[in-house]
């Protein structure tokens, strides 16, 4: 589960041109692509290493089709699924397991701390014939997750991370199904998991692991340290991805020249520019070809993300055009439409106030430059993670910890 729906927080930048990492310029002009290799994962090949990260309230279907018909083939995640929700048949959970007939890869997350649920759910995605891929979320860093133990508060754990591991690669591999698993470097700096964990999920049978380059600590602040994603992709034979503050192609290029991960996973990069996978997959070609949409071309996909989002609750506009706000937000961010517009289109209820407010725009006005590479969605800086009582006391769990994990908590079958 992700924060997106809380207010934002710009953080200040670094200097434009250079790797807040290492001071030296991301990517010099002419310098040539590395070499990128598709991955496989089981029986999917993925020509372009790109994926589209699960995001709560963002990567439904409709987002996820618009990102992909931008960008190469890749994989394309949709928001995490809490195991106890599917379990229970919770609708906002199964609506969330939708995928288009476009989709060439149907990947689904799967969220849990008790591995015995974790498994009904990945049975029920196996029976019912729900996805293509599973990814399971151990590094999801907000409170009311790690709370109760869960995302990436759970690796710490090494006997509730393997079970659970474990159980879900038997049910999947039995039809096929190849499993990955996302990581952090740990709770915090005193307390790192990810070498470990990266190394357990590769012996239990996962296909590829995913690391976002900070603690839970960290949340979603600072800088993401990429060489830790150099380190864990030294120790794995799987294929390794990495997360972590990629706002452009270049990042993208630089992230896999530093480290040597075998591709990249956009989170935030995304939000309100799904033609950044446009950029990757020109800049993983050797181009130096970008899209610089005008405010007419931002407009257009805002229309098409809101027709779509209609479809997704079933001709339900209301909802639709609510769900759409958070995204008009990002899509128009930077551009000087003034605070009167922004406000309007956070009041529209139907399409046809969306279509009034964007009649109103200067379609000509090109794609400012001030904001492009540069962070999107939620700068979260470092705080006070919230963790089970006495959780860093052992990495294994006592009898009396997993009757009080794994209780009857209805908050995990509702959203």
């Amino acid at each position: 589960m992700s924060d997106i729906t809380e207010t934002i927080i710009n953080a200040p930048h670094e200097t434009d041109d250079l790797d807040p990492r290492t001071d030296v310029p991301r990517h010099a002009a002419g310098e040539p692509a590395p070499a990128i290799a598709p991955v496989r994962l089981g029986n999917i090949s993925v020509p372009t290493p790109v994926v589209l990260s699960p995001m709560a309230g963002v990567t439904n279907w409709p987002f996820r089709v618009i990102c992909e018909e931008y960008g190469p083939d890749g994989l394309y995640v949709a928001e995490m699924i809490t195991a106890r929700a599917l379990v229970a048949r919770n609708p906002k959970a199964l609506r969330l397991c939708r995928f288009a007939p476009s989709e060439r890869v149907r990947s689904l997350q799967l969220y849990g701390v008790n591995p015995a649920i974790v498994e009904q759910a990945a049975r029920i995605v196996v029976d019912e014939h729900m996805a293509d891929h599973v990814d399971l979320n151990f590094g999801c860093p907000v409170p009311k997750v790690t709370r109760r133990g869960g995302g990436s508060a759970l690796p710490w754990k090494t006997d509730i991370y393997t079970d659970l591991i474990r159980r879900v690669v038997k049910v999947c591999s039995e039809a096929g199904i190849p499993v990955t698993a996302k990581i952090r470097v740990g709770i915090d700096h005193d307390h790192e998991t990810f070498l470990e964990a990266g190394h357990i999920a590769q012996e239990e049978g996962c296909a590829a692991v995913t690391l976002h380059a900070r603690t839970t600590a960290e949340y979603y602040g600072g800088h993401s340290d990429w060489s830790r994603i150099g380190e864990l992709k030294e120790r794995l034979d799987i294929p390794v991805f990495g997360n972590g503050d990629i706002w452009g192609a270049d990042d993208a290029l630089a992230m896999i020249r530093e480290t040597g991960c075998d591709g990249v996973a956009i989170g935030r990069g995304c939000q309100g520019r799904p033609w950044l996978f446009a950029d990757i997959k020109h800049a993983f070609e050797g181009s130096d070809e970008r899209f610089n949409p005008t405010l007419g071309e931002v407009c257009r996909v805002i229309r098409r993300h809101a027709g779509l989002l209609v479809e997704f609750y079933d001709g339900d506009e209301r909802m639709a055009v609510h769900d759409l706000r958070k995204h008009i937000a990002w899509y128009l961010k930077g551009f000087p439409v003034g605070g009167s517009t922004r406000k309007a289109f956070m009041e529209c209820e139907s399409l046809a106030d969306v279509d009034r407010e964007i009649a109103r725009l200067d379609p000509s006005v090109t794609f400012p430059e001030r904001v492009v590479d540069k962070p999107r969605g939620r700068v979260r800086f470092a705080k006070k993670v919230h963790l089970p009582y006495g959780w860093l006391e052992s990495r294994t769990t006592s009898h009396e910890e997993r009757e009080t994990l794994f209780g009857d908590d209805p908050m995990d079958a509702s959203y």
